[in-house]
């Protein structure tokens, strides 16, 4: 029989078994973004490493032997990520770069997601600190599992999208410690570049090449992925480019017809706000020109192509700020293939396209991001 020196191991009910997830996957968020984030500022990184080290041996420990001590330290170190987000998002002490953005290249809220977690591994294990040590009956059992069940598919699934999603971003080819040079780019293949820094944050571009040229500078696509300013990613493959509903045939189509296509990440809402992304795909085109010799392409010939931000590219005025500012961010022309045209007018919308608007633009900024303000797309009732 057990002696009264024993410490009683609180059982690994529902509550712990969703908390042990919960805080595992909110820890992992971040670890994902490690290479990219160490390429930005290194003191962040070991931060963002030692909060993920510390919470991954805590959560073995209590899963191992799962008494009060240590469920609270569990919780504990929880809750110093629920802290660093606070200090960063909420009180803008963390500076810049920002630490997140790595995790949110391709759903600007995937930092939302890992806090959100971690929230409710804090809450869960207190309640489980708090708890009978002693075994339920098998009723009790049975009804705990029913009630809490759900809450573990939620954990799972949320822990599952939001690794994935930090894992497609910024993890790409070499951005920006090896990215590869303009002058260097090989014809036929896609390569990745850096093509802007805003806010110490490194944009990726991924260059795709046709493999023959006329012998003159070519023309080149700047694709610019939807997604509501949300979601998406500048991939032709992958989770982003699946959000984004890209299509990467045509951008082999394009390479034989002698384009280079140029598709970009673009820092994401609501963790960079409006007009975050208009800026950024303004800097692209700019970049572009500044280096249009080092790559074999015609300034004069930039055409954009992708959603609502690529009509505000080619109607829009201003918005230029960050580099590349003696070069004119003006495109020939746009291709504009989804997207919202007004976004003050959300009737008639699907609930996940009102919902992505909700998420991405604060009201008092709908108008400035609609491309209807300045001009375009006012016939199509909204939509293009």
């Amino acid at each position: 029989m057990p002696t009264s020196r024993e410490t009683p191991l609180l059982r690994r009910g529902p509550l712990l078994v969703s908390s042990f997830v919960a805080g595992l996957g909110g820890a992992a968020i971040p670890a994902v973004t490690l290479p990219p984030l160490w390429r930005m500022w290194q003191l962040h990184a070991m931060v963002f490493g030692l909060l993920a080290l510390i919470e991954t041996v805590a959560m073995i420990v209590l899963w191992s032997r799962p008494t009060r001590r240590a469920v609270l330290f569990g919780a504990a170190s929880a809750g110093a990520w629920v802290m660093v987000w606070l200090a960063g998002r909420g009180l803008g002490k963390l500076g810049d770069p920002d630490p997140w953005q790595p995790a949110d290249a391709v759903f600007g809220a995937t930092d939302y997601l890992a806090v959100g977690l971690q929230a409710v591994a804090v809450l869960g294990l207190l309640i489980v600190a708090t708890g009978d040590p002693r075994p339920p009956s098998i009723a009790k059992w049975v009804a705990s599992w029913i009630v809490g069940f759900p809450l573990l598919i939620v954990t799972l699934v949320a822990s599952a999208a939001g690794v994935t999603a930090a894992s497609d971003g910024f993890t790409g080819t070499g951005v920006p410690g090896d990215a590869v040079l303009a002058s260097a780019l090989p014809a036929g293949q896609m390569s990745t570049v850096e093509y802007c820094r805003p806010q110490g944050v490194p944009l990726p571009m991924d260059l795709h090449m046709p493999a023959a040229t006329a012998g003159r500078p070519a023309p080149v696509v700047l694709y610019v992925h939807g997604g509501e300013f949300v979601l998406g990613g500048r991939k032709a493959t992958g989770p982003g480019a699946w959000l984004a509903k890209t299509d990467g045939a045509l951008f082999k189509e394009l390479n034989a017809r002698g384009f280079v296509v140029a598709s970009i990440d673009y820092r994401l809402a609501p963790a960079a706000p409006w007009p975050a992304q208009l800026t950024d795909a303004k800097c692209a085109v700019r970049f572009l020109k500044a280096h249009a010799g080092a790559l074999g392409v015609d300034p004069a010939r930039i055409e954009a192509w992708g959603g609502s931000l690529a009509a505000l590219l080619g109607a829009a005025p201003g918005f230029d700020v960050g580099q590349y500012l003696d070069q004119s961010s003006s495109v020939r022309a746009t291709v504009v293939t989804s997207g919202l045209a007004d976004y003050t007018r959300l009737d008639g919308t699907d609930r996940v396209t009102r919902a992505l608007v909700q998420i991405g633009l604060r009201p008092e900024a709908r108008r400035e991001a609609s491309p209807a303000t300045y001009g375009a797309g006012r016939e199509c009732c909204g939509r293009f």
